[in-house]
């Protein structure tokens, strides 16, 4: 079903902010080529201006690069500097979306994300949750979204070798997005 102002109810063109509170992005890479390490970032920025139909709208984000948090300060730490992240010189990370399209029941959103002062295109997977009014009259829209970048593409390259002959980490980081958006009147 298309999602416009005429099919979903509470759906409205208008533009639409971050429910920090009840919003999560977090990530996960390869690590020793067995298992996964995951980590979110805590501060981040979501805008979602819509049209009468949700593929005449547009999706900005911009990622604090140094809310990063794995549950290890010292692999945040190291996470900080210019092996990885250089967050002093790159502070932050800007997704703008180029187009929105809907794949039976998914959002395909593509865009460009610069990351470490690189800027690449970005396919979002995005499945729209439902719009409802909150106990205190505010209307909001939920999302979920996946994806995948290449880190090496963003100048994230830091690897060490593993006496097997394998690496440290994997190049893949996969994203997942859980998203409340607030109606701005």
């Amino acid at each position: 079903m298309a999602i416009t102002t005429e099919t979903i109810p509470g759906y409205v063109a208008g533009t639409w902010t971050i429910d920090p509170v009840h919003s999560e992005l977090t990530f996960s890479v390869r690590h020793l080529a067995i298992s996964k390490v995951k980590g979110s970032f805590g501060t981040f920025d979501v805008t979602l201006t819509t049209g009468e139909s949700i593929v005449d709208s547009t999706v900005e984000a911009s990622i604090d690069i140094a809310s990063i948090s794995t549950g290890n300060a010292d692999r945040d730490g190291h996470l900080h500097s210019d092996d990885f992240f250089n967050t002093e010189a790159h502070p932050k990370a800007v997704f703008k979306s180029s187009s929105i399209t809907e794949k039976g029941d998914d959002l395909i959103i593509d865009g460009e994300l610069t990351l470490k002062g690189t800027t690449e295109p970005v396919q979002l997977k995005a499945e729209f949750g439902g719009i409802v009014t909150d106990g205190y009259g505010q209307t909001k829209a939920g999302f979920s979204a996946k994806g995948k970048i290449d880190r090496t593409k963003f100048g994230v390259s830091f690897n060490a070798p593993l006496d097997n002959g394998g690496l440290t980490l994997g190049n893949e980081i996969s994203l997942d997005f859980e998203i409340q958006l607030v109606l701005q009147k």
